[in-house]
């Protein structure tokens, strides 16, 4: 497989895993490790994300100083590097542990040691749960390979990822490296929705809700109406639908509720049934 990308769950996985150059049994080479695009990998060869792209990709995940980003397939680390001077607490996963020194030594460099960590392991034997933010560059049956378990994340985390996106997942956001960027310029966001499918009671009517991902389809019943809702979405825990001429917007909540406000005046509260 291959692996096209290089930097910091912004959905940029740098480069995924690598391969190290072979040395003779018995010898240990004098000269630095130094990676070569398009190397053997694991799952992918390693190709740098260009470091335009990781910015855009990092702006794109609305990374801050409160965020905990983590790139699957960190290559040379620069993704989890450029999200460390933004503050952020950063962590990459590769599996070529020649990688996994390189970035240390250019963490160090960079004086983000205490910020930009790195671990030698395969990310899909990984625990990156935690994260608020997921990068990566891998190749699409990669990312879907990933996509369940990404799904089952913290709604509201960030996935960004570098060219490939993720089949029938509609990315949220997509945007281009612009200035000199040649190849791999592209690159994908999603927001990890709240799983909302399902009944909920809704003052003294329903609220019936089917998900496709992010996107929603559903009917209202109230004052023994029922009628189909529109425009319906997830973004993380925040939930919008039009229900006749009426805009619903609210939070949905980590106990089985939601509420909100409607537009040209009142509140909504619903619960989930059964």
């Amino acid at each position: 497989m291959f692996n096209f990308r290089k930097i910091a769950i912004v959905c940029t996985v740098s480069a995924l895993a690598l391969g190290g150059p072979l040395v003779p049994a018995g010898m240990a080479s004098d000269q630095p490790y130094s990676p070569k695009v398009g190397q053997d990998g694991k799952d992918v060869v390693w190709v740098p994300t260009p470091q335009a792209l990781v910015d855009r990709m990092l702006e794109m995940g609305g990374v801050t100083k409160d965020d905990y980003v983590i790139d699957l397939g960190s290559g040379d680390g620069r993704t989890v590097i450029t999200a460390a001077r933004l503050g952020a607490r950063a962590h990459g996963i590769e599996y070529n542990h020649d990688m996994v020194a390189l970035s240390r030594r250019n963490a160090e460099a960079a004086g983000l040691s205490d910020r930009a960590t790195f671990a030698q392991g395969d990310i899909f034997e990984s625990d990156f749960s935690e994260a608020t933010v997921i990068t990566l560059f891998l190749l699409p049956e990669l990312n879907l390979r990933l996509r369940p378990i990404l799904l089952d994340m913290e709604p509201g985390t960030r996935v960004v990822s570098n060219s490939f996106d993720m089949d029938d997942w509609q990315a949220d956001e997509q945007v281009e490296a612009g200035g000199d960027c040649t190849s791999y310029c592209n690159a994908y966001k999603w927001t990890i929705p709240a799983k909302v499918e399902g009944q909920w009671r809704l003052g003294d009517g329903e609220l019936t809700l089917t998900q496709t991902y992010q996107m929603l389809a559903g009917t209202l019943t109230a004052n023994g109406e029922t009628q189909p809702i529109s425009n319906a979405r997830m973004d993380g825990r925040s939930i919008t639908f039009t229900a006749g001429d009426r805009r619903y917007t609210g939070q949905v909540g980590a106990d089985d509720t939601m509420s909100g406000s409607i537009e040209g005046g009142g509140e909504w509260s619903a619960s989930r049934q059964g």
